[in-house]
């Protein structure tokens, strides 16, 4: 099945969601497939033109890490989006960026939460973001050796200066979001959330909902495997992290692909594409949901957005809950490592 990426057209307004005190399109762009993950980065131009097109369609919510690309990803968004800076909310995080461990020039990537790492990385990302002040500030990853109280007190140390003005945390547990919230309200938790990832529905999102902050989804599109484009395994670049992935194995791969052509059906009865489908099914779950797909392809990210239009039956969601779910994908989503380095609950 082939599906039209380009019969959609520019959304100029998008829906909005409350983010801590910001109201925020409905659904954001998540910026790391411009610089990181997916294999070889796209050029600085195409980079440009999608945040701009996004920009232009209504986006609101652009999200960054000091991660992707080794701060290249950052220095992208600062360059194409200063001139902007007053209509967009911009997110980033720390606590995982590359280090060079070994002195011999080449980085890698190290999780560190402690207080003044995140100073010295907050520091380096409003410089390369060429801003004063970032809108929400994440944690990317909670370091289990350093007290979470430790590292959401440093975010909170960043709110008093006016160096950022919300925090928030990702990959984590409700248990750790309670105990950081009762340090410094959080704004937002992200994790990866989709019909093949389920994990959040375990807690994470109740505590949210609890707590008044918002749950920022991550890979909505199942990393491609929703989008409505044959993903082939053997081809992946070999510095894509899909290959370190279960779900991508060619054993668990070549079962969860028996699952497309039913959802893809689905998606043609509802009258939308593959990804506005799941996209759609986020958006219905819960209003405090915020999903961030990313993508390098203006015509796709024209296509995402408009899943703010669709709108599902009780009858849909129930089949898609059915279809694609913590029973019927075969795979974990990370590997043993990747597993060990998150503190969200397992189902």
């Amino acid at each position: 099945m082939i599906w039209n990426f380009n019969s959609y057209d520019p959304i100029m307004t998008l829906p909005t969601r409350q983010l801590g005190p910001i109201d925020v399109s409905a659904i954001g762009l998540g910026c790391m497939n411009l610089s990181h993950a997916y294999g070889l980065p796209v050029s600085a131009a195409q980079g440009e033109r999608v945040l701009l097109a996004a920009l232009d369609a209504g986006v609101t919510l652009f999200d960054t890490a000091t991660l992707y690309g080794f701060g290249a990803n950052e220095t992208l968004v600062g360059k194409v989006l200063k001139p902007h800076r007053n209509k967009f909310t911009l997110a980033s995080k720390c606590g995982m960026q590359g280090v060079d461990v070994n002195r011999d020039g080449k980085l890698v990537r190290v999780i560190d939460g402690r207080p003044a790492t995140l100073a010295k990385t907050l520091e380096d990302s409003l410089r390369r973001l060429q801003t004063d002040v970032i809108d929400l500030y994440y944690l990317y990853r909670w370091e289990k050796s350093v007290p979470i109280e430790d590292s959401v007190g440093a975010l909170a140390d960043m709110v008093k200066k006016g160096h950022i003005r919300s925090i928030g945390l990702s990959e984590v547990s409700s248990a750790t979001l309670h105990k950081a919230h009762a340090v410094h309200p959080i704004a937002a938790v992200q994790t990866e959330y989709s019909l093949w990832t389920r994990n959040p529905e375990i807690a994470v999102l109740q505590a949210c909902k609890e707590l008044g902050a918002a749950f920022v989804a991550f890979s909505p599109l199942a990393r491609g495997f929703l989008c409505g484009a044959p993903i082939d395994v053997a081809a992946l670049d070999a510095k894509d992290i899909r290959r370190s992935m279960p779900r991508f194995s060619p054993e668990n791969f070549a079962s969860n692909q028996k699952l497309l052509p039913a959802y893809y059906s689905l998606a043609q009865d509802t009258g939308c594409s593959p990804s506005q489908l799941a996209l759609a099914w986020l958006l219905h779950k819960a209003p405090h949901i915020i999903p961030i797909p990313g993508t390098t392809s203006v015509a796709h990210l024209l296509d995402d957005l408009d899943a703010a239009r669709v709108v599902l039956s009780t009858e849909t969601i129930q089949r898609l809950h059915g279809l694609i779910n913590q029973h019927s994908v075969q795979g974990e989503r990370y590997n043993a490592h990747a597993a060990s380095e998150v503190d969200t609950e397992t189902l």
